[in-house]
């Protein structure tokens, strides 16, 4: 049985000529990381507020957790987590005092001192929070996202300001939340987390869905062929193929040893959001 989180059809909203969101169609499961991807001004941010309750619409039907978030009250606030784009503005306390100060906003909320451990806060739990250094104020901003429990997680650009090994450590911290049933919604600019995290990936433009899919497979990605390149007298050689493998072998017949330079590229996710985005900018502009 499907398990539907968030449902939302014909969604729209306008600001005065333009179409902020243009009849957006999507179904979110339990569980379920998905991340929104799409250039600045392409309606993400308003159909996530859309989704959180915090900005009205002007067409369409949606439900999250089962109720209207236009409408639901604070029994549904509190099943709902939100770590923000911009810092969370916080009392000038101690790390552990603001995490217990939002934990009491909640009625199941979880330890927060377990909860400081997980965003990797401990050694900084008796500081004051605005003496934190900006990733490690994000990663207040996720505590205090997820000390409440939440079902539901909206994620807006979470690793902004993390070092590498710290993007990586919060990758796991999601992976855990989503694994215990919390549905995740993420927004990114991180091509490379979106594909290290997300079950399916939609990309939006123009306030309109261009594709929802898996990261390996959207817009035919998994098909594509691969460019398989060498060097070989002294000149840079590549082909395009659907069987690299074999691609490969039959050239391993022409060397002595390693085939120079040798390199096998499919396309990346990146690639392929970049060449949909490039698509959409050029048919907007096209005259009708």
């Amino acid at each position: 049985m499907r398990d539907t989180v968030i449902e939302v059809t014909d969604l729209r909203k306008r600001y005065g000529a333009t179409d902020a969101v243009a009849g957006i169609d999507l179904d979110i499961e339990r569980g379920e990381i998905f991340a929104l991807l799409g250039p600045n001004g392409a309606g993400k941010s308003t159909t996530v507020e859309i989704l959180e309750g915090f900005r009205g619409r002007d067409g369409g039907e949606v439900r999250v957790l089962g109720e209207d978030p236009g409408r639901a009250g604070r029994a549904w606030r509190a099943r709902v987590g939100v770590v923000w784009q911009k810092e969370t503005l916080v009392p000038k306390l101690p790390v552990r005092d603001v995490v217990r100060h939002f934990a009491g906003y909640y009625p199941l909320a979880d330890d927060p001192d377990e909860v400081i451990e997980r965003v990797g806060l401990t050694h900084k739990s008796k500081e004051l929070a605005e003496s934190l250094s900006g990733g490690q104020l994000r990663r207040l901003d996720v505590a205090l996202g997820i000390v409440g429990r939440p079902e539901l997680l909206f994620l807006d650009e979470p690793t902004t300001g993390f070092d590498p090994k710290a993007r990586r450590e919060f990758w796991e911290l999601i992976r855990s939340l989503a694994a215990g049933g919390t549905t995740i919604v993420l927004t990114t600019h991180y091509l490379e987390e979106a594909e290290a995290l997300a079950d399916r990936v939609c990309v939006i433009a123009h306030g309109r869905i261009r594709a929802i899919d898996t990261p390996a497979a959207l817009d035919g990605r998994a098909s594509r062929q691969a460019t398989v390149s060498w060097r070989e007298e002294g000149e840079r050689r590549e082909v395009r193929t659907d069987e690299p493998t074999r691609a490969v072998a039959e050239m391993a017949g022409r060397f002595v040893g390693e085939i120079p330079e040798l390199s096998v590229h499919r396309p990346t996710l990146e690639e392929v959001y970049l060449g949909m985005i490039n698509d959409d900018h050029v048919a907007e502009e096209a005259p009708v």
